[in-house]
């Protein structure tokens, strides 16, 4: 497997994450955004969007990192990440629709804004960030993991832009359940690191 991606790219890093708990030898390719290497036309070729990441599995091209994490689970049949019944799927796919929303849309907008100089309002996602963090934290209470009893792609889809929420301003220290979520994700075996930038509360 072929996975295009950019090590900056909180998307990326999920898909990238991924298949290495999976245990999935994969070749990394580097589409330098930098140089607008995701809008030339080989690129488009693969992703009409122009977006990273993009798997590509022996010519099957798959496309945004969601379904990327969807693909991988059904294809190695591993249902301990991604349920089968009715009730785990649901609570599975709840999570990835939060991680393409208001995760995408707080943290990783206030993270773009240092990271890549976006041109986002910081007065706008910093509140943001905070209310759905405050949502995630109240549903990790008394709880390992956010959609099952065991880790699934919901919490690998929700951990990098959370993980680097500080790099867009965005303090994670009121949020306790989150910060032990985070340290239990990083000791799973296969745990790949999202790159840090010195930018934000991190610096």
């Amino acid at each position: 497997m072929k996975l295009y991606y950019h090590p900056l790219s909180g998307h990326a890093h999920r898909a990238r994450l991924f298949l290495s708990l999976l245990g999935i030898e994969h070749e990394l390719v580097l589409v330098d955004l930098a140089r607008k290497e995701h809008k030339e036309p080989d690129f488009l070729a693969l992703n009409p969007f122009g977006q990273v990441p993009v798997l590509d599995d022996g010519g099957v091209i798959v496309c945004d990192s969601n379904a990327i994490l969807v693909y991988l689970a059904k294809k190695t049949g591993r249902t301990d990440w991604l349920p089968e019944d009715h009730v785990g799927a649901a609570a599975a796919q709840r999570w990835l629709s939060v991680a393409a929303g208001q995760i995408a849309h707080g943290p990783a907008q206030a993270r773009l804004i240092n990271v890549f100089r976006a041109p986002y309002r910081a007065d706008e996602v910093i509140p943001r960030s905070h209310a759905i963090l405050s949502l995630v934290d109240a549903e990790l209470e008394g709880r390992d993991w956010i959609a099952a009893d065991r880790p699934t792609i919901a919490d690998v889809a929700l951990y990098s832009y959370m993980a680097r929420a500080p790099e867009g301003g965005v303090d994670l220290e009121p949020y306790s359940n989150i910060r032990s979520w985070l340290t239990r994700i990083e000791a799973l075996p296969g745990f790949v690191e999202f790159e840090k930038t010195p930018v934000g509360l991190s610096v």
